[in-house]
């Protein structure tokens, strides 16, 4: 059985400066093919939350099949969203 595909999205920026990688607001990922293009920091702190729904869990306070978490630059603090495609 093929691994579900997961998708990212920026969502929303809640820090005063714009990330130092030049991610924005709108700008998506698919997670297979094009992480590299993400910042490393948010992928890091993406990646529990991928295996937990690519693997048939759920994140628990998020809508079934979505997670949402945001990056650890307190200067920049973008917020993803996670979303396993059906």
């Amino acid at each position: 059985m093929p691994r579900p595909k997961i998708k990212i999205t920026i969502m929303d920026r809640l820090g005063p400066k714009g990330c130092h990688r030049g991610c924005k607001v709108g700008d998506s990922y698919d997670f297979d093919t094009e992480r590299g293009k993400m910042c490393p920091m948010a992928a890091h702190v993406a990646f529990p939350y991928i295996d937990i729904l690519r693997y048939g869990g759920q994140v628990p306070g998020n809508r079934e099949n979505t997670a949402v978490f945001s990056c650890p630059d307190v200067d920049t603090i973008l917020v993803y969203k996670i979303e396993k495609q059906e």
